[in-house]
């Protein structure tokens, strides 16, 4: 069994059937200065059930290549924007 990869990101764009674009943030220490960058990743996303939405907080895993540049698939929505606005 391999490991799996989990990530966590933020839903850009949710218009393609099943696929969702997810950016990453990771911070990289700078090998000369010192000091801790922001870099961000985008990836695409298997989403089967069109469930995430555009500003949610969502976990995701590697898997097996379901395309050419989607490699990844939802977990779980971690947190909905619109759930929080209406508490």
């Amino acid at each position: 069994m391999t490991k799996k990869n989990f990530i966590t990101g933020q839903v850009m764009s949710h218009k393609s059937d099943k696929t969702i674009s997810v950016m990453s943030y990771s911070f990289v220490k700078h090998s000369r200065y010192g000091k801790y960058i922001k870099r961000q990743s985008f990836f695409k996303v298997h989403d089967e059930k069109n469930q995430a939405k555009t500003g949610d907080k969502v976990k995701i895993f590697s898997v097996r290549p379901y395309s050419k540049t989607k490699r990844w698939q939802l977990k779980e929505i971690i947190e909905d924007p619109s759930v929080r606005e209406k508490k």
